[in-house]
């Protein structure tokens, strides 16, 4: 079963989710191929072909798809789809984007968030928040999917792939790129950082998420937040963790004043250690907490901040 990974790059490197979107494709028992498509993106090409376990990377260059807007992306992809049994991209913002046009374009069914892949045609994906796990089959000649990259590790180093430049399919013109503002933070983005601490409603204000962001520093971790706290303005929308907001693994998760709703729990209970600190003795994040603290977070998260210090944090 041969399948070909959408990646996720900025042009000059490659994104994390690729290498765990890969390793999710492999588990089809074929060829896997990587399709690098942007703008002067030869780098990205080139770090992809290192990849273990790729065969080819195909690279697309042309102006229209230097934003990877979902139309132009869709119709590449259709273009290519002929020899290949599945599609498969990581289940980002790009991906929920441009697969569901792909799976139109090709009148087949998308199977989205697959968490494990059980056989050519066999997936397990998330339903009703990540409360139940549902098993699809696939009866689709093409299996168009989104893969949540929480749940597989990156494929390794060691690939010599070769690279096959291939021409960009024509731009249905359907939409442009107007402009775009992007947060910058010397911290580790949130989807791939080893440590994220989260904070809820109960930080009270934009200024007091500064606390967490004070240990967030000290321990090199990623800020996230509860949808409660974006809602209210405390946190900005990229911080979002949950069934709407993005999908986390770490190895270290802190959620403080988080209650853990099941929206959000759907979007970090796969964390290797979760640690909660909430006042309330009955707040749900505490059920699945590795270690809690039943305390007041303005206490307790400059306390850690504190010992932190003390060890050269």
């Amino acid at each position: 079963m041969r399948a070909l990974v959408i990646a996720e790059h900025t042009n000059s490197a490659l994104k994390d989710a690729t290498a765990k979107a890969v390793s999710a494709a492999q588990k089809l028992g074929g060829e896997v191929d990587v399709l690098i498509a942007g703008e002067a993106a030869r780098p990205a090409a080139e770090e992809a072909a290192k990849l273990s376990g790729v065969a080819k990377v195909l690279l697309a260059e042309a102006p229209s798809l230097a934003r990877q807007l979902a139309e132009p992306m869709a119709a590449l992809v259709v273009s290519l789809a002929g020899p290949y049994d599945a599609l498969v991209a990581p289940a980002t913002t790009n991906g929920k984007n441009v697969m569901p046009r792909v799976a139109a374009l090709l009148d087949v069914m998308q199977i989205s968030d697959v968490v494990s892949v059980d056989g050519p045609d066999t997936f397990t994906r998330p339903i009703y928040a990540g409360n139940a796990m549902m098993q699809v089959r696939s009866g689709d000649a093409k299996k168009v999917l989104t893969v949540r990259t929480a749940s597989f590790q990156a494929a390794g180093a060691g690939g010599s792939a070769a690279i096959e430049s291939v021409p960009a399919a024509a731009d249905p013109g359907l939409s442009e790129f107007v402009s775009e503002q992007l947060a910058k933070s010397d911290r580790p983005e949130l989807t791939s950082a080893k440590i994220v601490i989260s904070g809820g409603r109960a930080m009270a204000s934009k200024e007091n998420f500064a606390i967490i962001e004070k240990v967030a520093d000290k321990l090199g971790a990623a800020v996230g937040a509860s949808r409660a706290a974006v809602d209210a303005g405390y946190a900005p929308n990229d911080w979002q963790v949950g069934q709407t907001g993005k999908v986390v693994a770490p190895e270290l998760y802190i959620a403080v004043g988080i209650s853990g709703a099941i929206q959000h729990l759907a979007g970090m209970k796969d964390s290797k250690v979760i640690v909660a600190i909430n006042k309330d003795e009955e707040a749900p994040i505490f059920q699945i907490a590795d270690y809690g603290l039943v305390a007041d977070l303005f206490q307790a998260v400059p306390e850690l901040e504190q010992e932190l210090a003390k060890l050269g944090k």
